[in-house]
């Protein structure tokens, strides 16, 4: 059986990043286009596979998960041996990755989140943002960016001098807001940010996702 991913046929977000990493490694997978405004992922065939209703979820030949960071660890382990190897096997090594992987996820993500929410998704359905929550939201990914600063003085990517899905999972959102003129990955005043941001912009499976899109390789 074909790896399936159900996925917003758009390079962004969680499902973004697992096609992302699907192409690091160099893996096959059919898209299975899931269409967020027609709430296709509300549908019961798909809430058998997601109960939560949201997307990206893989079918691995009948295995089936959801939520996209546990998703990029897997088949970075399943597709083991060929490709970018994105989660280190020594035990300090993938240590720190995980540690990264959680600081986004729990400290840069949720301000992201809710930024992204007022200055992207609410634009497009003809709602005004709300400018209190953007500052606060830009704030408090500005603090965190602050802290990346510091760490990417002291080596070229988050988890040490090799990109990892640390590095990666920061391609789901952020792009969001640079694409709509919020620039905050760029600065003068964090050339270490600036520099590492380049790098992962310019990756050459990121810019091909981006210039093809989301689509089946197999």
């Amino acid at each position: 059986m074909v790896f399936k991913l159900y996925a917003s046929p758009f390079p962004v977000a969680g499902g973004g990043i697992v096609a992302l990493v699907l192409a690091e490694k160099q893996a096959a997978f059919e898209l299975v286009p899931i269409d967020l405004r027609a709430k296709e992922q509300k549908a019961a065939e798909y809430m058998a596979m997601n109960p939560f209703g949201r997307v990206p979820a893989i079918n691995d030949d009948g295995f089936v998960m959801y939520e996209s960071r546990a998703i990029c660890r897997y088949v970075d382990e399943k597709f083991a041996g060929q490709g970018t190897t994105l989660v280190p096997k020594g035990m300090k090594e993938r240590a720190l990755v995980e540690q990264a992987v959680s600081v986004e996820s729990v400290t840069l993500f949720p301000p992201l989140d809710k930024v992204v929410w007022e200055v992207v998704v609410k634009p497009e359905r003809g709602l005004a943002p709300d400018q209190a929550i953007v500052d606060t939201g830009l704030k408090e990914i500005s603090d965190t960016l602050d802290v990346y600063e510091v760490i990417l003085g002291k080596h070229r990517y988050l988890a040490g001098d090799d990109f990892t899905l640390a590095d990666l999972v920061h391609c789901g959102y952020l792009p969001f807001l640079v694409e709509k003129g919020v620039d905050i990955m760029t600065v003068k005043a964090r050339p270490n940010v600036a520099r590492w941001w380049n790098e992962l912009m310019s990756r050459p499976t990121w810019v091909k996702l981006q210039a093809e899109g989301m689509k089946s390789t197999v």
